[in-house]
């Protein structure tokens, strides 16, 4: 669309506000006046639920912890496991740009260091892949440090929920968020405008000059001389989107931050940029609990999954998203339904003290697994035998128990046989989410005899969808035929990811997402940037 009127002019605009406040700060640590619209009240979108996890390979906090990764380490591992599915130039481009972009940003004050932890990467089989992996998480923060800008940051997914206070440390995605925003205000070239959304992309010919956005106060046009970067998310809370891209799929199931409905990447498609794995998300089970939406909820310690049919059909314990494209595989290639899956566990998940409280795969505030209150909504059945319990949740009773019995003669002898939880370093990372040994020789796998018995519900839920806007190594958005859309750039969950259909490690999202806001600013920047 063209427009002449114009209300505001900048360098460049980013819209969205999670990990594309790193293109935003490299864009006004560059000397250009960087603005950053955000639809909701909040900044930090999905990014600041999440464990702030990046996924880097051979930046400086690995080194400093001694890890052994770099761009010729990580190549083979990406290649392998990503393979046609996105392009290869993308994953160069990641692969060489992650580490000076965390040299530059622990080089503001209000970045510092990041640290290592190792966390497996989730393909443990492929070559390049490393059991100590290569994710590096931000410092916490005080929330004091943020002044007057404290009450804009996005609370944790828990504390929005509950309602409940986060508590005078920010860390995780909160603290990640808090940092880049008071890193992008001290330049003295980067403002904020929440409760302002993309309505449409402004043209000049074939240039997008700027954007078409909705404020409080009505429609304005807002200017931009070097570019507009999208990097709003996916469109996991549209119904409509998700309908006709991932049918199995509700929006009502979704991790994704209120904000995300896809809004960039509609405001890309009606201007000719072409589309890429709009079927994809980053899937997670998703444990049904009372009157909200699914808990992010994986890695369990006892109990199995089953099908309408009593059937286990996979290992409880992958990484999330493999777990999540294994229940929708398995929904998809059988008359049974597999959604939702049956969780099936006994009294020895509720004896567990830390059964249910190891993040990040459940909600950080006590108490939240309420029994009797699961019970009462109907979301947590519970019977004295497998044959009840199977007969409440609606399966045939002599399949459920054959496939207990089956999993218990695997958990006495400390070997699955049938799925190999428990052999991958993944599936040992969590400790708070395993017995002990006295539980059996693999404390990832628990016999199922201690009456009662109970059965949950888990869904597939994302932690946000992950097809968009193609691009090239700089971020510029591509139309069908290839060329650039001069003036576009996508990032985040807006741009067809550069990892295809997996998830590489713990970070990728937000990693991924970060390296190429990143490159988006340096090509706006230009060559003296």
């Amino acid at each position: 669309m063209e427009s002449n009127k114009i209300d505001d002019i900048y360098d460049v605009i980013v819209v969205g506000s999670g990990a594309g406040l790193v293109g935003a700060l490299a864009a006004a640590s560059r000397g250009l006046q960087t603005l950053v619209i955000e639809k909701t009240e909040f900044i930090g979108g999905t990014t600041a639920y999440s464990g702030s996890g990046l996924w880097l390979p051979g930046n400086a906090a690995e080194r400093r912890a001694g890890v052994d990764s770099g761009p010729d380490q990580a190549r083979p591992y990406l290649d392998a496991i990503v393979g046609d599915d996105a392009p290869a130039a993308l994953r160069e481009a990641f692969l060489q740009v992650g580490a000076p972009m965390i040299d530059e940003l622990e080089s503001h004050e209000w970045l510092g260091q990041f640290y290592w932890q190792g966390v497996p990467d989730y393909f443990e089989k492929a070559p390049g892949s490393l059991s100590t992996g290569r994710t590096i998480f931000p410092e916490p923060l005080d929330r004091s440090a943020l002044g007057d800008l404290e009450p804009l940051v996005r609370r944790p997914q828990w504390a929005e929920r509950s309602g409940a206070e986060p508590g005078p440390v920010m860390t995780g995605g909160q603290a990640l968020i808090a940092r880049l925003l008071l890193a992008f205000v001290a330049t003295g070239n980067g403002t904020i405008r929440t409760n302002t959304g993309l309505e449409r992309l402004v043209l000049e010919g074939d240039r997008v000059v700027g954007v078409d956005a909705t404020t409080d106060g009505g429609s304005k046009t807002i200017r931009a001389r070097q570019g507009v970067l999208l990097a709003a998310g996916g469109y996991e809370r549209n119904a409509e989107l998700r309908q006709k891209y991932q049918p199995e799929v509700t929006d009502e199931w979704s991790q994704g931050a209120p904000g995300n409905t896809g809004d960039a990447l509609v405001a890309g498609m009606e201007i000719g940029a072409a589309t890429d794995l709009l079927e994809e998300a980053w899937f997670a089970p998703g444990l049904v609990v009372p009157n909200e939406r699914p808990v992010f909820y994986t890695s369990v310690w006892s109990g199995i999954w089953v099908n309408d049919a009593g059937e286990r059909f996979m290992n409880e314990r992958l990484p999330y998203d493999r777990s999540g494209h294994e229940i929708l595989r398995a929904h998809r290639a059988s008359e049974v339904s597999h959604l939702p899956t049956h969780w099936v566990f006994d009294q020895r998940q509720f004896d567990n003290e830390r059964a249910f409280a190891s993040p990040p795969v459940a909600p950080q505030s006590t108490n939240w697994f309420d029994v009797d209150k699961f019970l009462a909504a109907g979301v947590l059945r519970k019977a004295d035998t497998l044959e009840e319990l199977a007969e409440l949740i609606g399966i045939p009773a002599g399949a459920l128990t054959k496939s207990v019995e089956q999993f218990n003669e695997y958990a006495r002898s400390g070997k699955d046989e049938a799925f190999g939880r428990g052999d991958a370093p993944w599936d040992r990372i969590i400790v708070g989410m395993c017995g002990s040994h006295e539980d059996g020789p693999n404390p990832c796998l628990g016999v199922i005899d201690k009456g009662p018995f109970y059965a949950a519900q888990i869904v597939l839920s994302d932690l946000g969808t992950k097809g968009g806007l193609k691009t090239d190594e700089n971020s510029r958005v591509l139309r069908e035929d290839g060329s650039v859309i001069s003036g576009l750039y996508a990032s985040g969950n807006t741009m067809a990811p550069m990892t295809g259909r997996i998830y590489p490690g713990a970070g990728g999202p937000v990693g991924s997402s970060m390296v190429f806001s990143y490159l988006a600013a340096l090509d706006m920047a230009g060559p003296n940037g």
